[in-house]
């Protein structure tokens, strides 16, 4: 689902929203989340999951295509992980299909 459908799926089910609201709204909880990621925090959205950064340090590779050794840079990389009800739900609902 894009941020987009997600906009349209809102609006569908609450129709006495405007469309710009919900744009505005939905726009606003990924702003915060991005921004709590770039300063190192985490958000927790209780029984969704949590968003978090993780630090990759410095590192040779592969160059896959040559073979030839690469130095990789450290890198913070972002990370989700579901919560419980979220990963329960999603089980659920796959395996009656």
């Amino acid at each position: 689902m894009t941020k987009s459908e997600l906009i349209l799926e809102i609006a569908a089910a609450h129709p006495n929203l405007l469309l710009k609201d919900i744009d505005l709204i939905v726009s606003t909880i990924f702003d915060e989340i991005e921004s709590s990621l770039a300063k190192g925090g985490r958000v927790e959205l209780r029984g969704f999951g949590a968003f978090f950064v993780k630090n990759r340090k410095a590192r040779t590779g592969r160059n896959p295509r040559t073979g030839d050794p690469v130095d990789v840079e450290e890198k913070y990389v972002p990370f989700f992980k579901t919560g419980k009800e979220l990963r329960q739900r999603a089980n659920q609902q796959l395996t009656d299909k």
